[in-house]
């Protein structure tokens, strides 16, 4: 049996653009099909579904998984309300190695334009960043994974405004870029309050997303969407624009995620 990678890196050099992320999607021996990164050094792998790395943590899909079942264990206290639980040092370390791996597969699927995958494993890690806000056992351990929350919802952004172009519904594109604009925002803002004024990179996402914005009402010659009329019927208070708008959303299948 060869235990070199000779064979997969044959034809498939490292000349990688200024931040491109070189990926393919190949089929392994066994039929099943496997993500492939290739960097200075050689090849990362990568299962497609559940963990990337391919293993099952305590027997469960994904370590945020044993996570949510290790923190739903605990019995209820005494005045009948379940106590809080904290993550220990080994929860910590296995929780990064969730981020990192759900983080290189994420990056993957945008350079593939698998925006679904994208969008799947940026909810994961949203997720876990959840549960790590609330049972983390230190704030500097919080804010080490709360300051790349950003570029999460970046990534969450751009695949949804290319899945609604997949489905030639530019509108819906659109208001998923505002909506992740506001989200980014209120994130820079949160940070901001809670680190005594220091900033994030998040403008720079957010400026990026107005340019897509624009592109996408330029291309797709898009004046308002039904969301920001309706929005500006309400603001004025002509509810029976607003309930005449509203019928045509529900219409076309409701507004954006």
């Amino acid at each position: 049996m060869r235990r070199d990678i000779d064979e997969a890196l044959q034809g498939w050099p490292y000349e990688p653009e200024p931040r491109e992320v070189v990926a393919r999607e190949v089929r392994a021996r066994d039929g099943r099909m496997v993500l492939q990164i290739r960097i200075e050094l050689g090849i990362m792998q990568l299962e497609v579904d559940g963990r990337p790395d391919g293993v099952r943590p305590h027997n469960f899909a994904t370590y945020l998984d044993y996570l949510r079942h290790r923190a739903a264990a605990r019995g209820l206290a005494p005045g009948g309300k379940a106590p809080s639980w904290t993550m220990e040092q080994v929860h910590c370390m296995e929780a990064d190695r969730e981020f990192v791996q759900f983080y290189h597969r994420r990056v993957a699927w945008l350079a593939l334009q698998r925006y679904d995958k994208a969008l799947r494993d940026a909810d994961h890690t949203l997720a876990l960043m959840d549960f790590v806000a609330r049972h983390a056992p230190t704030p500097e351990y919080i804010a080490s994974h709360e300051r790349f929350r950003g570029l999460v919802l970046f990534h969450r952004t751009q695949a949804l405004a290319a899945l609604g172009l997949e489905r030639r519904k530019p509108e819906e594109s659109i208001d998923s870029v505002h909506d992740g604009i506001a989200k980014l925002s209120a994130h820079g803002e949160t940070w901001s309050v809670d680190h005594e004024g220091e900033e994030l990179v998040n403008e720079s996402l957010i400026e990026q997303l107005k340019v897509l914005e624009t592109e996408i009402r330029k291309n797709f010659a898009v004046s308002k969407t039904l969301k920001e009329q309706l929005d500006e019927a309400v603001a004025i208070e002509d509810y029976e624009r607003a309930a005449r708008i509203r019928d045509l959303i529900r219409l076309r299948g409701g507004a954006n995620r």
